[in-house]
């Protein structure tokens, strides 16, 4: 029995394998993948670096007390926020002390004045009495002279005139003494009066100093001030930013600083893009950089800019701390190639279409803008570069391709007399 099973399991075996049905080959085909491909053009291609700022006040600043005493008087329009116009009396302080002291300093002045008008007076009249004496002394110097030669007087009327003689010039030197006395006491009223008049312009800048003014319009950004309260001098009062004056701040990395300095023109006076997106719709304004930080700050990682924001008519500017975002020209790179990031392999190659298969070509990416890229390599102008990303691929690969629009620069946002304009 064991032998009998054994024979008809082989027996089945053979017969299940003779009768299998015959499987049908199916013929290999090779697989055609439908891409995107773009053709490429080359020309002059600048990348948009965008970087965040913050925007600052261009001109703040801090008004103090330039003199002490009690606020009398404080402007309605004194507080955070407030708008204030140039020349506006901000705040009062009580004028009382500072009246009293410039009367009190323009009366020592008129009083100085007096003085040295009696001293130039009394110079006037002793120099009139100097040149009498001085007429009668040459009067009496001739008579003497000629009684002398004519021998005509007696010895003691020549000793008569000449003690007279003597006694002119004791008066003639003692009133040119005298004279120079007060020539000297002129010289030293001039000085006090000099120093008086500076006393009057002192007190008067002091009076006119109780009053605080804006010194131009602007924006109340802080104020310590209050009707009653008793401020001192150099404490602070009121911090106003100038209106329609607004910076943006921002830095720039290392790598981004060097790429951009290192074309022909500086960073100074490019026109940038400032977004401020606040509500539903973002606001867009012209800025043009002013200025560069002296030094690199390792704590920020690069270095700060500031770009003045110019006043747009149909929209306000916004105010200082706003969260924005800044776009600026980068270098301009001649006889390029601006491609979709997604088309660069390994950052060295890109496929182009030939024949319906893709041939691999060498690329070196020049700069990063956004979703696309500008590239320089061994591609002539209207070659087509595969776009769609695929992992297989490879050189030979087979494709079949839809043709886009080549890639080029993106619309421009914000132009600038002068300047290149800026890219979205």
């Amino acid at each position: 029995v064991p032998v009998l099973v054994l024979v008809g399991a082989v027996a089945l075996t053979q017969w299940m394998i003779a009768t299998k049905p015959e499987v049908t080959r199916r013929t290999l085909e090779e697989t055609a993948y439908v891409v995107e491909t773009v053709a490429v053009e080359r020309g002059t291609n600048r990348p948009t670096v965008s970087v965040y700022g913050e925007v600052v006040s261009a001109a703040r600043v801090e008004l103090r007390a330039l003199v002490g005493g009690e606020i009398v008087e404080v402007s309605p329009s004194v507080k955070v926020g407030g708008s204030v116009k140039a020349g506006e009396t901000l705040l009062r302080i009580d004028p009382f002390s500072y009246e009293g002291a410039l009367v009190e300093a323009r009366a020592n002045l008129a009083e100085a004045r007096a003085e040295m008008a009696a001293a130039e007076a009394r110079v006037a009249l002793k120099t009139g009495a100097l040149e009498q004496v001085q007429t009668q002394l040459e009067r009496d110097l001739e008579r003497a002279q000629t009684l002398v030669q004519r021998q005509a007087g007696t010895e003691q009327s020549v000793d008569e005139r000449r003690l007279l003689v003597s006694q002119r010039r004791q008066s003639l030197d003692q009133l040119t003494n005298e004279i120079a006395i007060e020539n000297a006491g002129i010289t030293q009223q001039a000085a006090a009066i000099e120093r008086l008049e500076w006393r009057v312009r002192s007190a008067e800048r002091d009076l006119a100093d109780t009053a605080l003014k804006a010194p131009f319009d602007g924006v109340v950004q802080a104020e310590e001030v209050e009707v009653g309260r008793r401020i001192g001098e150099n404490d602070l009062a009121v911090a106003l930013d100038q209106a329609n004056a607004v910076d943006v701040e921002f830095t720039l990395s290392d790598r981004q600083y060097g790429a951009l300095v290192s074309g022909a023109d500086g960073l100074e006076g490019t026109a940038v893009a400032v977004t401020w997106r606040i509500g539903e719709t973002p606001q867009t304004y012209r800025a043009v950089i002013e200025r560069v930080a002296a030094e690199i700050t390792s704590a920020r990682g690069g270095i700060q800019v500031y770009a003045h924001i110019s006043a747009e008519a149909d929209h306000a500017l916004p105010r200082p701390g706003a969260f924005v975002e800044v776009r600026l020209p980068g270098r301009s790179f001649d006889n390029t190639m601006r491609l979709a990031a997604a088309s660069v392999y390994d950052r060295d190659h890109v496929f182009a279409v030939r024949d319906s298969r893709l041939t691999r070509r060498a690329v070196t990416v020049l700069a990063q803008d956004g979703e696309t890229v500008i590239v320089d390599g061994e591609l002539a102008p209207g070659d087509h570069v595969l776009v769609t990303r695929i992992a297989e691929a490879g050189e030979g690969v087979l494709v079949k391709e839809t043709v886009s629009p080549a890639t080029s620069m993106p619309e421009t946002a914000v132009n600038v007399t002068g300047v290149q304009a800026l890219p979205r």
